[in-house]
């Protein structure tokens, strides 16, 4: 019986999987075009399972040798020698374990070969005299990307590649790279993290050894589309009687396709919450998702923390609600998302996902970031009163969150209050929570620079949107904003916080009826 995989390459066989085939048939023009280009995503994006799927699909007009350098030994990187000789093992080993013959086989060993120059000469003489044409595709390059040997490689191949163009070599008809890193900015990384490349000079870390690849623009996210076809087959198997389309759409709500995360919330769907596929079922997975420490998330962390710069904007954008355009060419916006943390949402930056998004916001919370913040006992959220039989009951939390707030810090400072409002409101509710429930920031489709606090508690879901008092004006219209968005998500009831720093503040707790028999919580503090 097949099952929803989180761990490492897919296999249809065993596991349910999206049809990629439109990807595949994308990616295949690149190759018939015979560009040298890199797949870099962030861990766990299915890079692994795409060059996987990608062999089966050239292998009717290529011969495919598909390697990895995940493993080899710092050995294999020590001298032009070495890697050589390891190099054309890994191959021989590849085409041996496809299937292809011994004879094809026997072609790559050469035991002369000993250095890059002779290496080159080896593969200019097996392309030239075989009528077979040649894709070469390497996984996990960049664990070897801080090593001169593997430039000086990829120095070799672009060389060639360079020469084959004008007709006066021959080489590998397509070659393709993947890792997280893009090979192309091979040197950002180098300076980044320290490495040191004496023997290359100035000239390499100022130009690129893989400058000639081709962009690589084939979006490697699941659509709410390609998701479907993965429930379809696990429908066909289990006669579950989902929603097929309403389930898709929403896993891709909280993942944007990010493809391990789409696989780990049905895993959970399924293996342990007993087939709940509906709305809550999938509240639930993410719920027990978030709590785990597994290496996406651990990679996430270990990235975020390695560099404070990177980490302060991460902060800003998801904590303070900081807008910034996205900017490629800006150094944090790129690293950002190379390790996936961002998007390009509407020409600004956004956190790729809800789901990382929600995850770096319990990261900060957690943290106690500010002493100001850390400092403050939580006398007020006690559950008493906030849950009670299993229910969330929004308007008491906000009723506790107004007193805690009066007592603590109606007397701080203006400045520091207004920068770090959310944050209060985050920390305060996600003690609350304690794990039963998460939160997620979301922006309003009429709004797009507004993003509100959601609450999910089981079937449960509480919409909050936090203001700084700004006029009556702009107060009531955010009536009318969150009343659009209630609509939109079938909400009767919403929930309008208030930050107010005026001197003569008037403080509320109130309903206020709105059309439809809808109402808002008002609390201004």
């Amino acid at each position: 019986m097949r099952e929803f995989n989180v761990e490492g390459v897919c296999v249809p066989e065993e596991h349910y999987m999206v049809d990629i085939s439109g990807k595949l048939e994308q990616i295949k023009v690149m190759v018939d075009k015979q560009k040298y280009f890199v797949i870099n995503r962030g861990r766990q994006y299915g890079k692994t399972t795409t060059l996987f799927e990608l062999e089966k699909f050239l292998r009717d007009e290529y011969t495919v040798i598909s390697i990895s350098f995940e493993g080899l030994g710092e050995s294999a990187f020590s001298t032009e020698e070495n890697f050589c000789r390891e190099f054309l093992k890994l191959i021989k080993e590849a085409l041996e374990l496809s299937g292809y013959s011994d004879v094809e086989q026997a072609k790559w060993v050469n035991e002369s070969v000993n250095d890059f120059s002779s290496l080159s000469r080896h593969i200019r003489k097996i392309c030239k005299d075989s009528n077979n044409k040649y894709v070469l595709m390497i996984d996990e390059v960049d664990k070897s990307s801080n090593n001169n040997v593997f430039v000086n490689f990829l120095s070799k191949l672009r060389e060639k590649f360079l020469a084959r163009r004008a007709k006066k070599d021959f080489t590998f008809h397509s070659v393709i790279l993947a890792g997280v890193y893009d090979i192309r900015d091979i040197k950002l990384r180098l300076i980044q993290e320290g490495f040191h490349m004496p023997a290359l000079g100035e000239t390499v870390i100022n130009n690129s050894p893989w400058n000639i690849a081709a962009q690589f623009n084939v979006d490697m996210s699941f659509s709410a589309v390609e998701i479907q076809t993965m429930l379809r087959e696990y429908e066909k198997d289990h006669q579950a009687g989902m929603d097929i389309s309403e389930i898709a759409n929403e896993i891709y709500d909280y993942t944007n396709g990010y493809p391990v995360l789409v696989s780990s919330i049905c895993k959970r769907i399924d293996e342990v919450l007993g087939a709940k596929w509906d709305v809550e079922g999938i509240r639930q997975a993410i719920k027990l998702l978030l709590k785990e420490e597994n290496p996406l998330f651990q990679s996430l962390i270990k990235n975020l923390t390695s560099n404070q710069e990177l980490y302060n904007l991460v902060y800003r954008l998801i904590m303070n609600d900081f807008r910034l355009p996205f900017n490629p060419d800006d150094q944090y916006v790129n690293l950002g998302a190379r390790y996936g943390f961002f998007k390009d949402d509407d020409n600004r930056v956004g956190i790729a996902n809800r789901i990382f998004e929600t995850r770096l916001m319990n990261y900060f919370v957690n943290q106690g970031l500010h002493d100001k913040i850390k400092a403050t006992p939580l006398r007020y959220t006690d559950e008493e009163g906030i849950i009670v039989n299993g229910k969330f009951n929004m308007q008491v939390c906000l009723e506790k969150f107004a007193k805690y707030y009066d007592e603590y810090y109606s007397d701080k400072d203006v400045k520091f209050i207004e920068i770090h409002s959310r944050y209060f409101v985050l920390f305060f509710i996600s003690s609350i929570l304690n794990g039963h429930g998460f939160i997620h920031l979301e922006s309003q489709s009429t709004d797009r620079r507004k993003r509100d606090v959601i609450v999910n508690f089981f079937d449960q879901q509480f919409i909050i949107e936090l203001k700084i008092w700004r006029g009556e004006k702009l107060h009531n219209e955010a009536f009318t904003q969150l009343l659009g968005y209630m609509t939109k998500r079938n909400l009767t009831e919403g929930y309008l916080l208030t930050f107010d720093f005026r001197k003569k503040k008037e403080p509320k707790q109130e309903w206020v009826k709105m059309e439809d028999g809808k109402k808002i919580f008002n609390v201004v503090v």
